[in-house]
């Protein structure tokens, strides 16, 4: 059995350039759309998940103190972001240790910028937050997850849960 240990180490990349000072990042949530219903045959009310269909994709990235790069990330674009992590796994029947490649490929657009705070002999954390409007995500280069809602793609370890709606659209 594979025990996923811990996260060694991870860089941050907008188009192929390395950001230095990245303290954290808090990967966006997912939340599927839902649809309550009731009527004929149904005892009470129910809720519908809306296959595919996903709420707001937020994304933020604090840095321990104000700099270049949480500038440059703030400015109002679309910003194509590369997260590559090394993840420590044990293998626990045989008692080695591997390392994992984790990689998260966003598109999103600033929407809020804080600048932190100033203290001494402290860390400031301003925080660049983002309106994801793209992720992929990778194990050792295996595509695990991709959301793409402007191309009706949710692709979720080894399906598109999409492809039947983009079939009935023409697309």
């Amino acid at each position: 059995m594979n025990v996923d240990e811990s996260i060694i180490a991870y860089a941050v990349y907008e188009d192929s350039v390395e950001y230095s000072g990245t303290a954290k990042v808090a990967l966006p949530d997912i939340t599927y759309l839902t649809q309550g219903f009731t009527g004929v045959g149904v005892a009470g009310n129910m809720e519908a998940v809306i296959a595919g269909y996903i709420d707001v994709m937020k994304m933020t990235l604090e840095f321990r103190t104000m700099n270049e790069n949480s500038i440059a990330l703030s400015e109002p674009r679309l910003h194509k972001i590369s997260l590559l992590a090394s993840v420590q796994i044990e293998d626990t029947s045989s008692g080695t240790i591997a390392f994992q490649s984790h990689k998260h490929v966003m598109v999103g657009i600033p929407t809020k910028y804080s600048g932190g705070s100033l203290a001494p002999a402290s860390i400031g954390t301003p925080t660049v937050e983002f309106a994801v409007r793209y992720w992929a995500f990778y194990i050792d280069g295996v595509r695990m997850r991709e959301i793409d809602p402007f191309n009706h793609i949710h692709f979720v370890n080894g399906r598109d849960y999409l492809a039947d709606v983009r079939k009935a659209l023409g697309k």
